[in-house]
């Protein structure tokens, strides 16, 4: 059997969370545990650029630690361009800085406060000077997806029919219905977030983490054998069944 995989789903800037999983992780498969972020590490919960500087900190110490890229990750990267851009994904009338996205709470998080009296030139100046290189290089560095064995860590889906390499990386990171309303088996069982839910959801061609932590909701962190999957939470390992 090869050693486990954790898994932990969309942060959205919870540090809190954040650290109690990683807690959770080194009691169970010790300080060297292989761990998959699914992304959206930013926006909505009010410490985004604590989990950055987390997550670099343990890139940097050589931690096996693997960073795939979420949506919100991908649109703070645009933001924070030299010339700021819009996710093209993003329904009309969106962008980063809207309410319902949680860009400003990640600006926030790093001193920059935005209002709507404020100018979009203005705002990024301000992001520019206040966000670590560091940081954006992250960003700008995530990984697309990430397979082991059978299993496909993604932040958002598949399309399904497509072999990896004709996969578009923005539906990676953006995908819902193609996805989630397929049924047939897919090569690999599909681990993901993006699309948030109640509960940890199995079902049967894929496993959903997403559990809402940006809307104040927990933080799934799971662990997998082959696939078998268990939901690691205080009381320790809890089997996730189709």
């Amino acid at each position: 059997m090869s050693d486990p995989i954790y898994a932990i789903g969309d942060i959205h800037g919870q540090l809190g969370m954040l650290e109690d999983a990683l807690d959770r992780i080194e009691r169970d498969g010790g300080p060297d545990a292989k761990i998959v972020f699914l992304g959206d590490y930013t926006d909505r919960g009010a410490q985004s650029c604590g989990v950055l500087d987390l997550l670099v900190r343990g890139n940097a110490d050589g931690k096996n630690w693997v960073f795939l890229r979420g949506n919100h990750d991908q649109m703070c990267a645009m933001f924070l361009e030299d010339y700021p851009r819009n996710d093209a994904r993003l329904l009309v009338g969106y962008h980063w800085l809207h309410p319902r996205i949680g860009g400003t709470e990640t600006l926030q998080s790093y001193g920059v406060k935005a209002t709507n009296v404020d100018r979009i030139y203005q705002v990024h100046a301000e992001a520019k000077e206040a966000v670590p290189q560091a940081h954006i290089d992250f960003l700008n560095g995530l990984n697309p997806f990430h397979q082991d064995g059978a299993l496909l860590f993604v932040h958002a889906g598949i399309r399904p029919g497509l072999k990896l390499a004709q996969q578009d990386h923005d539906d990676l990171i953006w995908i819902r219905e193609e996805f989630l309303n397929h049924k047939d088996p897919h090569p690999w069982l599909v681990v993901h977030g993006h699309s948030h839910v109640a509960a940890p959801e199995h079902h049967g061609n894929r496993i959903n983490l997403d559990t809402g932590a940006g809307y104040g909701h927990a933080l799934t962190t799971a662990v997998f054998e082959g696939t078998k999957c268990w939901v690691l939470d205080d009381g320790g390992r809890k089997l996730v069944t189709h």
